[in-house]
């Protein structure tokens, strides 16, 4: 980023890096879950011993890697999408795809899932919920809240897509820089 960099521009950004920052962060997890899975089957097909803690770690990283990875993941342009038609359009088009995607898709969506996993997290919280296994994990309330990770930082990275498809479709932006800028 420049000392030119319009402060908008900076937000999105900023936006992007944090949402690396964190995304690289989860997809470290995957280690974890290969090798916590792989003591969980040996442990319970070798030695015959439960463990039921780290069983429920390795499923609370599962939903880390995917949800608090999503954000990233949409910001390098990774999510599965049929671009049949969007590979040809030029970058003033893509950008207001893009826009209109994020305006009409993505934020309605995230919305819905916050509004609606609102009171099941909340509930959570009020009794900060345990694992109803003997030996689980007493973090039910935390897994849960995972929810809202990926509803907020959804939330950040359409803010960020909305920043700079505007910039690009102004011209103040060049294309390859709304990539991965």
């Amino acid at each position: 980023m420049t000392a030119k960099t319009p402060s908008l521009l900076g937000v999105a950004h900023a936006l992007d890096a944090l949402n690396a920052l964190f995304g690289r962060a989860c997809a470290w997890l995957t280690l974890f879950l290969v090798v916590g899975t792989a003591v969980v089957v040996v442990l319970r097909y070798g030695f015959g011993i439960g463990a039921i803690a780290l069983q429920e770690s390795v499923m609370y990283a599962h939903a880390l890697v995917f949800m608090g990875a999503a954000a990233w993941t949409l910001h390098r342009e990774g999510h599965v999408r049929v671009d049949i038609f969007y590979q040809k359009f030029s970058g003033h088009r893509r950008a207001l795809v893009d826009m209109l995607g994020t305006l009409l898709f993505l934020i309605p969506v995230c919305l819905f899932l916050g509004w609606n996993s609102w009171d099941y997290v909340s509930a959570s919280w009020s009794t900060l919920e345990k694992s109803s296994e003997s030996g689980g994990l007493p973090l039910v309330y935390l897994q849960k809240s995972i929810i809202l990770v990926l509803v907020v930082s959804l939330l950040l990275q359409g803010v960020a897509i909305l920043i700079k498809c505007g910039y690009l479709i102004g011209g103040r932006l060049p294309e390859q820089e709304k990539k991965h800028g």
